[in-house]
């Protein structure tokens, strides 16, 4: 082992340029994983990255929406600045004590402390994380290995030049993401010997970031160069979901054909009251979904977080193609008389489109202004009130409790009985938040109707996402 590293990071070989494609060879198809159900739990273990509350966030959201029938609860468990030893610190008060059924572990970023490689460093994190898969399995729970993420050089010697950045001053090794590429690496070995899930994280925000450098030099997803923002957290949450192997990777799928007067609609959908014209020149019906499509809000904070300003989470759901692979609302009619339609939802007019279009197939998701797209985004934004009001601070009274316990038994024994009771009622908090939640998030049914128009078709197409990468 010895004679690997010294050449790969002493001599710094670039082997992150590698590293995508050891986490993309040809491997026995992955199991699902975070099938959750009704009742259970899942966790997010982590330092800052988990604490800043984001990717988080968008899969609480996702499955919010999308399994609204099942009471599924979460807990964020990010300290920033933890390694792994800060974690194990933490474990029964903080992780074990949510009683987690699923617990996604997000560590490494700190545990390389910045520097080059050193074989008793990645010792340490090598047996602390050892430790808290171990203890995460005797707790009852499955554990999920996130690898690290990217850290951002180019984006580092940019920020450098702004003389309040706060990591100015301080030195970083200048082949540090090669070091997470490596923990990485080994994190998925040890995961595939464990039998435990595991997902690569390193590989897309490196893979988008380098893609739009193309065309945008200085590009970044981590802006910060340790942390990466909106955007970036949404390809983080992208990533574990489209890895997980989701239940339901569609939210709807409305098929609705018309031979000769009769009118049928797919069994498997919950289509009622449908009635339409001989001559196929109009339909309406009443369609009650099962879930919600995924949203993300903008911002994703009411607050200037500490991590600074970043490209928003709608750059990171354009560019994975989200809404179209984990979230599509299918919509497609054949039969209608040759012309254009408009199609409306509720009171609300959704866009024109021609007996083409509908016949081979529109995805509503595409579509911010449809009822429940407008109902997705309440859900979304209700969230992101709870992850402000309630789970960061939580998260930063955890970060108070471990600079207590770094400082001496004497000042730790005395605040922390009041620290944990503060932390107690913050997870309180963000319960009630929970319940109106599952409210809210319960799909309504919905009148569908269209109507031939004599109005030209493309109408209804799907205004392009603004480019809002940073440039």
């Amino acid at each position: 082992m010895t004679a690997f590293f010294k050449p790969l990071f002493l001599c710094a070989l670039p082997v992150a340029l590698s590293f995508s494609s050891v986490l993309s060879e040809d491997i026995a198809p992955p199991k699902p994983f975070l099938q959750v159900q009704d009742g259970e739990t899942v966790a997010f273990y982590g330092d800052s990255i988990t604490h800043q509350c984001l990717y988080t966030q968008y899969i609480e959201t996702f499955f919010y929406t999308r399994f609204p029938d099942r009471n599924i609860q979460f807990h964020n468990a990010g300290v920033s600045g933890d390694k792994a030893a800060d974690a194990l610190d933490r474990f029964d008060d903080d992780l074990a004590a949510s009683e987690p059924d699923h617990v996604t572990i997000l560590l490494g970023m700190n545990d390389g402390q910045y520097e080059a490689f050193s074989e008793e460093t990645f010792a340490t994190y090598r047996e602390g994380m050892e430790k808290i898969v171990s203890k995460i399995r005797e707790a009852g729970a499955t554990p999920v290995a996130l690898s690290p993420t990217m850290f951002d050089h180019h984006q580092l010697a940019l920020r450098n030049k702004d003389e309040t950045f706060r990591f100015r001053d301080r030195p970083f090794h200048g082949h540090y993401n090669s070091l997470m590429a490596y923990y990485g690496a080994w994190l998925r070995e040890t995961a595939g010997s464990e039998q435990i899930p595991f997902v690569n994280l390193w590989g897309p925000l490196n893979d988008h970031t380098f893609a739009i450098r193309s065309s945008q030099p200085d590009f970044s997803l981590v802006e910060d160069a340790i942390h990466p923002g909106a955007a970036g957290q949404f390809i983080m949450a992208f990533s574990i979901l489209s890895t997980s192997l989701p239940e339901k990777r569609h939210v709807s799928n409305i098929s609705i054909n018309r031979r000769g007067p009769k009118w049928t609609a797919a069994r498997s959908e919950k289509i009622t009251e449908l009635k339409g014209a001989d001559d196929g020149s109009e339909i309406s019906f009443t369609f009650h979904a099962q879930s919600l499509p995924w949203v993300v809000p903008h911002p994703s904070s009411n607050y200037d977080l500490k991590w600074g300003p970043s490209a928003p989470a709608s750059l990171g759901f354009e560019l994975t193609k989200a809404g179209h692979k984990l979230g599509a609302e299918r919509f497609r009619i054949t039969g209608l008389a040759p012309g254009n339609y408009e199609l409306h939802i509720d009171d609300t007019k959704i866009g024109t489109f021609s007996h083409l279009q509908l016949g081979s197939k529109i995805e509503l998701q595409n579509f911010p202004d449809s009822p429940q797209s407008r109902q997705a985004l309440e859900v979304a934004e209700l969230n992101r009130e709870r992850n402000d009001e309630a789970v960061r601070p939580l998260r930063d009274t955890w970060a108070r409790i471990k600079g207590l316990r770094r400082k001496g038994s004497d000042a730790f024994e005395k605040s922390y009985p009041d620290l944990l009771a503060k932390a107690r009622e913050l997870e309180e908090k963000a319960a009630q938040y929970h319940d109106q939640i599952r409210k809210i998030a319960q799909p309504i049914p919905r009148q569908y109707r269209l109507e031939k128009v004599a109005s030209p078709a493309g109408a209804g197409k799907a205004k392009a996402p603004a480019k809002t990468g940073k440039k």
